[in-house]
């Protein structure tokens, strides 16, 4: 029950063996926490606290409980960190591999709810932490079990990617974003996570807001581990940026008078948002201009 004044938000997302995560590199503590963190990221994009979850687990014969239990380990240390609850669930056998079904719900007040759909034209687009260390991560994982699957005796070459591989098993939702601007009495006009890429949650606000947008592709805030990783393994850093997804950083609008106050918070603005006939475009420092595709991981298969 949402205490007095307050509203019930709730969120849910289901992940799937072989679709969302390969346990030949996943670590099920891992999957376990990144689980619940996945869902609490929903519950701050929303502009909400996290106050408690649900979890249903589709379990197939070939796990044992001492691997359940590793499981639930990486649960209750999620549930530990980011102080919510978890009040109830369900098991079932599968015959499909590993499913993890976590239903997340928190509180906030009606008038400081963010819904992707409150955003004007000449908003400052803002985006927290940085963006592409997941696919990076994904993408020096592949390989080496690709390489392992192939060679069982070849030794595993995973030093020097322990930033990218982690923001990959364990994404840290950015309840430290979502505490900044509540203290700072800033309420975004419109606000979602990144999960599917930037430009997909772009197009998002654009289409929900009826707005536009011009991103200027050299703000996209990208780490230097990342930058490293995606050069050697051809990858353009920016592309990676853009259309990698499972970042779970916050993508949101506000007035452009927060301008100084997002770089004093760390934050990066991007861009600014346009009247919805002058569309959705990326600008080069030429000064050339890209639609925003909602490419995601697909910019990388083709």
């Amino acid at each position: 029950q949402p205490p007095s004044g307050e509203q019930l938000v709730v969120t849910t997302d289901v992940l799937l063996e072989g679709i969302h995560f390969n346990l030949q590199y996943t670590p099920l503590m891992h999957l376990g926490y990144k689980a619940v963190a996945v869902n609490l990221s929903d519950v701050f994009a929303m502009n909400a606290r996290p106050v408690a979850i649900t979890v249903t687990l589709g379990i197939s014969q070939k796990f044992m409980v001492e691997q359940l239990e590793e499981l639930y380990r990486g649960i209750r240390y999620a549930c530990q960190e980011f102080d919510v609850d978890l009040v109830g669930g369900d098991t079932s056998a599968s015959l499909t591999g590993l499913t993890i079904s976590v239903t997340a719900m928190g509180f906030a007040k009606p008038e400081a709810l963010c819904y992707r759909s409150g955003a004007k034209a000449n908003e400052l687009v803002c985006v927290t932490g940085n963006l592409g260390a997941a696919y990076c991560g994904l993408r020096v994982l592949e390989l080496e079990t690709s390489i392992l699957n192939k060679q069982p005796d070849a030794k595993v070459k995973l030093d020097g990617y322990d930033f990218v591989i982690r923001r990959l098993l364990s994404p840290r939702p950015r309840q430290d974003a979502y505490l900044q601007l509540q203290a700072a009495g800033i309420k975004p006009t419109a606000m979602m996570d990144i999960s599917d890429g930037l430009s997909s949650e772009l197009l998002h606000i654009c289409k929900a807001s009826k707005v536009g947008c011009r991103i200027y592709p050299e703000r996209l805030p990208i780490d230097q581990e990342t930058f490293r990783v995606a050069e050697e393994y051809h990858l353009d850093p920016l592309l990676v940026a853009m259309n990698g997804g499972e970042d779970y950083e916050l993508l949101f609008t506000v007035p452009a008078e927060y301008n100084e106050q997002m770089d004093n918070m760390g934050i990066s603005v991007i861009g600014y948002t346009t009247p919805a006939e002058r569309g959705a475009v990326f600008v080069t420092s030429e000064g050339n201009e890209y639609a925003i595709e909602a490419q995601g991981w697909q910019a990388f298969k083709e």
